[in-house]
């Protein structure tokens, strides 16, 4: 009766195993095992590499792989992390990492060229809906009309050039001083009653 019941537990056991080691697709652990390898270089042997061969290893990496590299570099600094269970059709949040008690929305773009301000007002406007914090993360550039956008939303933070490589290496990374949503004063965003710029 104690074999039966041991090899029952075992069988249990090896059954949770495998389902928690399979229910990830092939293609995520994949992209998950790249940025791993990826965010081990950046902040390791890597690390002191100019920034324009950063650039230029991560606007050649895969998209999806991209979105890990960053809730990778998250993780890696303590933080929680809560990646979709799917790439495509996420609602435009490419994965949610919690900083201080706060859950952030994250969207990563793997741009060669500056970003277009709808696609942080898009964002923004999504942020907003939902009543949640967002970080926009991206390789290009950030013009002045995408800023313009970002700094009229509440709660929107840009994320890129050296602050993205910060992220990434390792080094010193903080926030730009959003104040805590508990702070006395503070209002949600009503960025999506207002008029588009």
């Amino acid at each position: 009766m104690d074999i039966i019941l041991l090899l029952a537990i075992v069988c249990a056991a090896l059954l949770a195993f495998l389902y928690r080691r399979y229910r990830v697709p092939i293609s995520h652990r994949w992209r998950r095992r790249q940025a791993r390898t990826m965010c081990e270089q950046l902040c390791g042997c890597d690390r002191d590499q100019p920034a324009a061969l950063h650039y230029a290893r991560l606007r050649a990496m895969d998209p999806l792989a991209f979105e890990e590299l960053l809730l990778e570099a998250f993780e890696r600094r303590g933080h929680t992390v809560i990646r979709n269970r799917r790439y495509t059709g996420d609602g435009g949040v490419d994965g949610e990492v919690i900083i201080d008690g706060e859950r952030w929305l994250i969207q990563a773009k793997r741009y060669r060229e500056a970003i277009r301000p709808e696609h942080v007002r898009d964002f923004a406007t999504l942020c907003a809906t939902r009543n949640q914090r967002g970080m926009f993360i991206h390789t290009g550039r950030t013009g002045g009309m995408s800023r313009t956008v970002a700094l009229s939303a509440d709660g929107i933070e840009i994320v890129s050039g050296q602050r993205l490589l910060a992220l990434l290496t390792g080094a010193s990374f903080q926030l730009g001083g959003l104040p805590p949503r508990s702070a006395p004063g503070y209002r949600p965003s009503r960025f999506r009653d207002r008029a588009p710029l």
